[in-house]
C-alpha cells in the first residue's frame, strides 16, 4: 500500500481544517494545549505512514497510537492543570492519527466527512450543551422507543404477506412509519431546539416538512391574534410549498422511478408556492410587525401517533386494492381524492409500494390526493382563521390545488 497524491492532499488538507478549527475553538480557553494547526498535519502523516509501513496486521498503526496515547497522558500528569484538563483535547489528538489512516484506506468523501462532523461537533459544543441541559428526559425515552423499533423490531419483522396483499407485510408496515416520523422528527427537532423563537416563515417552513395541515392549522388561528402580521398569511402557503418537497422525499425512499416522474411538476409546485408566497407578502403591503410564536408541535415518535399511522396505512392500502379491483384507475384517483381530506403519507406510501405497475398513475394519484389536501387546508384556514387575514393564503391554497390538478393532467396527456 502507497500513499496516492490524492490521499495526501486530502489528508493534509482535513488535518489543516481541523487543527485550524481546534485552535480556534481553545484559542482562549485553554491557551497552552497539545495540538493545533501544526501538529494535526503531523500526527496525520504519522498515522498514515505507519498504517502504510505495515498494513496488514496493523500493530505499526496501533504501536504509534499507543506512543500518542502515552505522550497526551504524561501532558496531562504532568503539565496539564485542572483549568486545562478537557477530555475533547486529547480525543482529536488521536483523531488527527486516525485521519491519516482514513485518507490512505478509505474514500475521500469519508475523511472529509469525519473531518467535518468531528469539527461540527467541537464548534456545537456550547449548543449541543444548551439542548441537553433543556431537553426534557420524555424526549430522550421517546427516541429510545423509537431506537428501539428500527434497530431491533424493523430488523426481526418477517416481510411476510398478510390479507392476501404482498405489499402489505409487517416489515413494511412499520418501515412506512419509520420513513415518516424520521422525516417528521428531523423537522420537530430543528423547531424545538434550533429554531429561534418567533420565527415565524422559519416555522411555517419547517411545519410545511413536518405536516402542513397542522401547520396551517395553528398559524389560522394565531392570525386571530392582535400581534399576527403579514408573516402568518404567508407562513399558510410556505408550508404548502415546503409540502411538495416533503411529498418528493418520501417517494423518492420507496421507488426512485417515481420519484423521477414526479420531480419536475412537484418542483414547479413548489416554486409556484414560493411564487404565491411572495405575492401574498407584496400584497399585505410588506406589513412586518413583531414575529408571532408558535407552539412547537408534538413529536412524531411518540407511540400512539406511530400506532395511528401505522393504522391508516394499512387501511389505506386496503381501500386502495378494492378501489383498483372494483374501479380500476378512476377508483384510484377518486381515493386519492378522498384520502387527501385526511393524512395524504399513508396513502402515499401505500400506493407507491403497492401493485400498481404504471409509475405514471401512481404520480398522478399522489398529486390529486395533493390538491385535495390543499382544498382541506383553505377550508381550516377560513374556519379558523380571521377572514380578512385569510383571503389571500385561501385563495393561494386553492390556486395551488387547480395546478396541482392541472399537472395531473397534462402527465396524463
Amino acid at each position: 500500500m502507497t500513499i496516492t497524491t490524492q490521499s495526501l492532499v486530502v489528508l493534509l488538507g482535513m488535518a489543516l481544517f481541523f487543527g485550524l478549527a481546534f485552535e480556534n475553538f481553545f484559542a482562549q480557553r485553554i491557551p497552552n494545549r497539545p495540538g493545533g494547526i501544526r501538529t494535526f498535519p503531523m500526527l496525520a502523516l504519522a498515522g498514515a505512514g505507519c498504517f502504510v509501513l505495515e498494513p496488514r496486521s496493523g500493530l505499526v498503526f496501533a504501536a504509534g497510537l499507543a506512543v500518542v496515547g502515552l505522550w497526551l497522558f504524561t501532558y496531562y500528569r504532568s503539565a496539564a492543570t485542572d483549568e486545562q484538563r478537557d477530555f475533547i483535547v486529547p480525543v482529536c489528538n488521536l483523531l488527527a492519527y486516525l485521519i491519516g489512516a482514513l485518507a490512505v484506506t478509505q474514500a475521500p468523501w469519508i475523511v472529509v466527512a469525519v473531518t467535518v462532523a468531528a469539527t461540527l461537533l467541537l464548534a456545537g459544543r456550547t449548543r449541543l450543551h444548551a439542548i441537553a441541559q433543556t431537553m426534557p428526559m420524555a424526549e430522550v425515552f421517546t427516541a429510545g422507543q423509537f431506537l428501539l423499533l428500527v434497530g431491533v423490531a424493523l430488523p426481526l419483522l418477517p416481510d411476510v404477506p398478510f390479507a392476501g396483499l404482498p405489499e402489505l407485510t409487517p416489515h413494511r408496515v412499520l418501515l412506512a412509519v419509520v420513513a415518516v416520523s424520521t422525516l417528521s422528527y428531523c423537522s420537530y427537532l430543528l423547531t424545538q431546539y434550533v429554531r429561534p423563537k418567533g420565527a415565524t416563515l422559519l416555522a411555517a417552513i419547517l411545519g410545511g416538512l413536518y405536516s402542513s395541515t397542522a401547520t396551517t392549522v395553528v398559524l389560522a388561528r394565531r392570525s386571530r391574534d392582535a400581534e399576527a402580521n403579514a408573516g402568518v398569511s404567508v407562513g399558510i402557503v410556505l408550508a404548502t410549498a415546503f409540502m411538495y418537497l416533503r411529498l418528493l422525499v418520501i417517494v423518492a425512499l420507496f421507488d426512485s422511478g417515481v420519484a423521477r416522474v414526479l420531480a419536475v411538476p412537484l418542483a414547479g409546485l413548489f416554486a409556484a408556492g414560493v411564487v404565491a408566497a411572495a405575492i401574498v407578502y407584496t400584497c399585505s403591503g410588506g406589513r412586518h410587525a413583531a414575529s408571532v410564536a408558535l407552539d412547537a408541535p408534538s413529536n412524531p415518535l411518540q407511540l400512539g401517533i406511530a400506532l395511528i399511522f401505522a393504522g391508516l396505512f394499512v387501511a389505506i392500502t386496503l381501500a386502495t386494492n378494492v378501489a383498483r379491483a372494483h374501479f380500476g384507475r378512476f377508483g384510484v384517483d377518486a381515493l386519492a381524492a378522498i384520502v387527501g381530506f385526511t393524512d395524504i403519507d399513508p396513502f402515499v406510501l401505500s400506493i407507491v409500494q403497492g401493485n400498481i405497475p404504471v409509475r405514471l398513475e401512481i404520480a398522478q394519484a399522489i398529486l390529486i390526493a395533493a390538491s385535495s389536501n390543499n382544498v382541506l387546508k383553505a377550508i381550516y384556514a377560513f374556519a379558523f382563521g380571521r377572514r380578512r387575514e385569510m383571503v389571500q393564503p385561501i385563495l393561494a391554497l386553492l390556486g395551488l390545488a387547480v395546478c396541482s390538478i392541472g399537472a395531473a393532467w397534462l402527465m396524463g396527456r
